[in-house]
């Protein structure tokens, strides 16, 4: 996982090789693992949806690597601690 432009937008290669840079809306902690709260760098700010991916940080071959969370039950979990942390940070 390759860091660009700051802590806050990261740029990641699919299985074909494509590249995508995203933006880090958040990131927690569940069941020892790091999730991160993902958007498309290149997104309109104006656009009314939102495309939000959630991915679990995991480490292969001493790399760490992006990959979907399959589980239903662990998806909710993740995504409501999500928005926890999102709700919060607009609070401050």
């Amino acid at each position: 996982m390759e860091e660009q432009y700051g802590a806050d937008f990261i740029t990641i290669t699919d299985e074909e090789g494509k590249e995508f840079e995203l933006e880090i809306l958040s990131s927690v902690e569940y069941n020892g693992a790091m999730y991160l709260a993902l958007l498309p760098a290149d997104v309109d700010d104006d656009s009314e949806q939102l495309e939000v991916s959630i991915l679990k940080q995991v480490t292969e071959d001493g790399e760490d690597i992006l990959v979907t969370v399959d589980d239903d039950d662990e998806l909710e979990a993740v995504y409501a601690l999500l928005l926890d942390d999102i709700s919060d940070d607009e609070a401050e």
